[in-house]
């Protein structure tokens, strides 16, 4: 993998590791702050802000959500200068992630998900 792929790597790792820890803090690092994020309900397509996941993330409900024998695999898509696309499979969630690297590193800027 290249240096590009850890960081994106290590970007998701936050974004889902900071979610069922209940660690606003990874998840702050892991976000750009003009996140959207997505998922189909329905006809409708309900979001979230990025304030809207730290929020949550330090409320815990993350933590309610994690089921033990945490699987996380993340693979990177492309990499194409400043932007990226990665796949994330756990077992409880399947995103598909866009990224945007920043003056201070790797944010995701758009996800979209659906339960596993």
């Amino acid at each position: 993998m290249t240096a590009a792929d850890n960081a994106i790597v290590r970007c998701a790792l936050d974004y889902f590791e900071g979610w069922f820890d209940g660690d606003p803090g990874r998840m702050r690092r892991a976000l750009h702050p003009d996140l959207v994020k997505r998922a189909p309900v329905g006809k409708v397509l309900d979001e979230t802000t990025a304030l809207e996941m730290i929020e949550a993330t330090a409320a815990g409900s993350g933590r309610e959500r994690d089921p033990g024998g945490r699987r996380i695999d993340v693979r990177v898509v492309d990499v194409h200068g400043t932007i990226a696309s990665a796949v994330v499979d756990s077992n409880v969630y399947r995103e598909y992630l866009h990224l945007v690297r920043t003056d201070d590193g790797w944010r995701i800027v758009n996800a979209l998900y659906a339960l596993t």
